[in-house]
């Protein structure tokens, strides 16, 4: 039995055909592949203009062409980098279905950047052709987000409730009836619905430093998983290779992206020396794992926080068009990248895993979906390839839109709920927050052992019995709680994994005999 944060004793009741959580690239794109009849609400917890999309900048990866041989290629890159755990087809789905919903957005009017009319492509880490889509150089990710919520708050069918915050999934024997949501005025609602999809993005901040919006506290995978859903390949953490040394003013790191590299940019350690070289046939774009792991060992060996990202041989015209938001961000913090090299370390970036689901976003309980990163199709299998990321939140989106609206809503909503079944203990949410986030840097990070990872999931598991009887009764302490559950499913499933593979290391490895 599900144990429930909130009560309904006071609630205002909402009825609506479909609820989505969050408003990045997958929630937008889902609502507005919906048929105009279907009625939504789109919930955000900290505004509709925030998500993780906003900070993709490299960009999307797909093959626009009818070309067997081309979409041959992106299939095979995907799965080289996915370590041989991908699901097949979820990826050739992936591929396949990439043109026409680039297409979509040409004709909402993302603004891809273009050559003489011909949209153009780059490289990144791990792809062996240029089949990388981008917007404004580097803000693909605020680009397509900015357009689909235009859009999306043109149509007539689209409702937001912003700055509101689900912590409960409620259901019947039959699947999904509604959600138990906290709004920030402290006002309780009951939404009504058989069919919810979940696209509440990642989990960046069960890590003391992350590229993630601070909004990803791992929401959607916590509330799926008190629902009965089952979660997935959580062990399977990105770090991102080339993160600017130290963290902005909102405490989120800012990401360098891997089109550098695909634009000639190389790593060097303090000594000057180009480390990459030996390291992968790929050098500096090899997959993000192995670049990652390489710049640790130098980190290590050196005692040095940072190494060096080198563009500086390219003419400061070019970085200015081609990497407007990382050229400026760096000239704000006394970095010409034309003329220095910049400061990096690999911090969390994505999570591979996630809601496991089918093909079409549906999860093991009726009417509850998932889509873009909240969701694991086994797409990116052991570990992403770069880029992937927004044109599954396409792809997935849309079909679990049209799934979840030819889904048959069942007649009858009975809820099962009175009052809250949670504890009335109070609790200091920053503190417990920032010792998850000690314990998953120090014990779930980009090397780990056996050792470790059973510290941390012995401590993890206190944490999470003590807020389970604390009164959550506040965004900060729901957030808390539900870190604390996503938490222990990564380190409970990097503990089950013994053997290294993909983005999962382990220096206590046991390899196959």
């Amino acid at each position: 039995m599900n144990k429930f944060i909130l009560n309904t004793e006071n609630a205002v009741s909402i009825e609506t055909d479909i609820m989505i959580a969050g408003s990045g690239a997958a929630g937008l794109y889902a609502a507005l592949s919906l048929p105009p009849e279907i009625k939504c609400i789109i919930l955000n917890k900290d505004g509709k203009e925030v998500s993780n999309s906003i900070f993709a900048q490299g960009g999307i990866s797909a093959v626009t062409q009818q070309d067997e041989f081309l979409r041959k290629g992106h299939i095979e890159d995907t799965l080289l980098a996915g370590a041989g755990l991908c699901n097949e087809e979820a990826v050739r789905i992936l591929v396949s279905e990439a043109a026409e919903n680039i297409e979509k957005l040409i004709e909402f009017g993302v603004p891809f950047d273009r050559k003489n009319g011909e949209l153009l492509k780059t490289r990144e880490g791990g792809h062996r052709e240029r089949r990388i889509l981008h917007c404004g150089g580097d803000a693909t990710g605020l680009h397509i987000t900015k357009t689909l919520l235009e859009k999306a708050m043109k149509r007539d069918n689209i409702k937001f409730i912003n700055y509101a915050l689900i912590t409960d999934i409620l259901s019947d024997d039959r699947g999904v009836t509604g959600a138990l949501v906290l709004k920030e005025n402290k006002e309780v609602l009951l939404i009504n619905t058989r069919r919810i999809i979940l696209a509440s993005g990642g989990i960046g901040r069960i890590y003391s430093g992350s590229t993630n919006a601070l909004s990803a506290t791992g929401d959607g995978m916590a509330l799926a998983l008190r629902a009965g859903a089952a979660l997935k390949d959580m062990e399977f953490i990105q770090f991102h290779p080339t993160v600017l040394c130290g963290s902005d003013s909102s405490g989120r790191s800012f990401l360098v992206s891997e089109a550098l590299r695909g634009e000639g940019a190389r790593l060097m350690n303090s000594k000057g020396v180009y480390f990459m070289e030996g390291a992968h046939p790929m050098a500096d774009l090899a997959p993000r794992d192995i670049v990652a792991r390489a710049i640790f060992s130098e980190l290590e060996k050196s005692g040095d926080n940072c190494v060096y990202l080198d563009i500086t041989h390219r003419d400061r015209d070019f970085l200015k068009e081609r990497f407007p938001t990382i050229f400026t961000e760096c000239m704000e913090r006394g970095i010409d990248i034309s003329e220095k090299p910049i400061p990096v370390h690999p911090l969390q970036h994505y999570i591979m895993g996630g809601i496991k689901t089918g093909l079409y976003g549906e999860t093991a309980l009726k009417g509850l979906y998932a889509c873009g990163e909240t969701a694991c199709t086994g797409i990116h299998g052991a570990n992403r390839l770069a880029s992937n990321s927004l044109l599954e939140c396409l792809v997935f989106g849309r079909r679990a839109a049209l799934h979840a609206s030819a889904l048959s809503p069942s007649e009858g909503k009975k809820h099962h709920i009175s009052n809250c079944s949670m504890g009335r203990e109070k609790a200091d949410w920053k503190e417990i927050s920032e010792k998850i986030q000690f314990i998953m840097t120090n014990c779930c990070g980009i090397i780990r052992d056996g050792k470790g990872l059973l510290k941390a999931i012995n401590e993890l598991k206190a944490i999470s019995n003590t807020l389970e009887n604390s009164l959550l009764n506040t965004k900060d302490a729901i957030e808390t709680f539900h870190m604390s559950l996503v938490a222990l499913a990564v380190a409970e499933g990097a503990m089950k994994r013994e053997k290294s593979i993909g983005a999962h290391y382990r220096k206590d490895s046991k390899e196959d005999k």
